[in-house]
C-alpha cells in the first residue's frame, strides 16, 4: 500500500472524530433553543411589569402596560416622602417603608443565621454520631414537614400571646417572635438537607482531625463546616428569601404600622381600601428585589460549587 493511500485511511477516521467532537449543529437542537426561550419570556414578564410599573404615573392597575405610558419616579419619592394616599375616605401614610425595610432586613438575616447555624448543628450530630433515638428524630423532622406551618396558625396565635405574657420580649408585635416562629418551621427540611451534605464528607477527616489533637469542637468549625459552605449558602439564601416574602405568619403576629415587615406593609397598598396605588407598590417591591438579587451574586460561587460537587460525589 503507497503511502497516500494510507494517509487517506488515516484521515477518514480522524475527520469522523472530529465531527463526533463538535457535536450536533443548530438545526438538530433548535427546539432546546425554543424551549428555552419561552422559558426564559414566561419567568422574565412578572420581573418586566413590575419595573414597568414602578416607573409609571398611573397608579392604577388598570392603567399599567408592559411599556410605561409615562415615565416618572413619583413612586418611589411617594415610598421615603411621607405624603398621604387617600382613597375615598381613607388615608394612607407611606412614610413607614423604610420601617418594614428595615424590620425585614432583621427578621431575615437573623432567620437565615441562626437557621444556618443551628441547623448545621443539627445535621453534624445526626450525620456523625450513633444515639438512641436517632432514627426516630429524623424521621420526626420529616413527618412534622408534611404539615403547612399555615395549619398551625392559630395555635401559633395563641403560643406566641401566651408566651408574651411571661416574656414580653417575645410576644405579639414582636420581631423576636416573627424570628423564632419561623426557626421552627424551616429548621426541618433544612436538617436534612445538611444531613445528606455532611454524609458526603469523609468521617477520615473527623478522625485525622482528632489525631492531631483538635476538640470536637475545632473539628466542627474549622474541618467540616469550612467544606460544607455550599450547602451553607444555599440554606442561607433560601431561608433569607422565604422569610423575606413571607405575609401569612408576619400579618397574624405584627399588629402596628412601625412594626410590620415588606409583605404586609405593602399589601396595604394594593386592599380594597388602597387599590389604586399600585405604582407605589410595585416602587416597594423593586426595591425589595435588590437584596435577594445582590446575596444571590455574592453566593453564586458557592452555590455552583456545591451543584458541582454533588453531580461528582452523587
Amino acid at each position: 500500500m503507497s503511502t497516500a493511500e494510507r494517509q487517506a485511511e488515516l484521515a477518514v477516521p480522524a475527520a469522523a472524530e472530529r465531527r463526533r467532537k463538535k457535536g450536533p449543529g443548530i438545526s438538530d437542537t433548535w427546539w432546546r433553543h425554543a424551549i428555552a426561550l419561552i422559558a426564559l419570556v414566561f419567568a422574565l414578564f412578572p420581573v418586566a411589569y413590575i419595573v414597568s410599573a414602578a416607573f409609571n404615573g398611573d397608579n392604577s392597575l388598570s392603567g399599567s402596560s408592559l411599556i410605561p405610558r409615562k415615565v416618572t419616579l413619583d413612586n418611589f419619592r411617594s415610598l421615603f416622602s411621607g405624603q398621604q394616599n387617600t382613597t375615598g375616605h381613607a388615608t394612607f401614610q407611606n412614610a413607614h417603608y423604610l420601617s418594614w425595610f428595615a424590620n425585614s432586613m432583621i427578621v431575615a438575616a437573623a432567620t437565615a443565621i441562626l437557621t444556618v447555624l443551628l441547623g448545621a448543628l443539627a445535621a453534624y450530630a445526626f450525620s456523625r454520631f450513633r444515639f438512641k433515638g436517632r432514627r426516630m428524630g429524623m424521621l420526626s423532622l420529616l413527618l412534622i414537614q408534611m404539615f403547612p406551618q399555615l395549619l398551625a396558625v392559630v395555635a401559633i396565635y395563641l403560643i406566641v400571646l401566651n408566651v408574651g405574657d411571661v416574656f414580653h420580649f417575645m410576644g405579639l408585635n414582636t420581631l423576636t417572635a416573627v424570628i423564632l416562629v419561623y426557626l421552627g418551621g424551616a429548621l426541618g427540611v433544612n436538617t436534612w438537607l445538611m444531613k445528606g451534605f455532611f454524609d458526603t464528607i469523609p468521617a477520615e477527616l473527623d478522625e485525622s482531625a482528632r489525631v492531631d489533637g483538635a476538640t470536637p469542637a475545632q473539628v466542627f468549625w474549622g474541618v467540616v463546616l469550612p467544606l460544607a459552605a455550599p450547602v451553607l449558602a444555599v440554606i442561607g439564601l433560601l431561608s433569607f428569601v422565604f422569610t423575606l416574602n413571607e405575609f401569612v405568619i408576619a400579618s397574624v403576629i405584627l399588629e402596628t404600622q412601625h412594626r410590620f415587615t415588606l409583605p404586609v406593609g405593602l399589601w396595604q397598598f394594593i386592599d380594597q381600601k388602597y387599590s389604586e396605588h399600585w405604582g407605589p407598590f410595585a416602587a416597594g417591591v423593586l426595591i425589595a428585589a435588590v437584596p435577594a438579587a445582590l446575596l444571590f451574586a455574592f453566593l453564586q460561587r458557592y452555590i455552583v460549587q456545591g451543584l458541582t460537587q454533588g453531580a461528582v460525589k452523587g
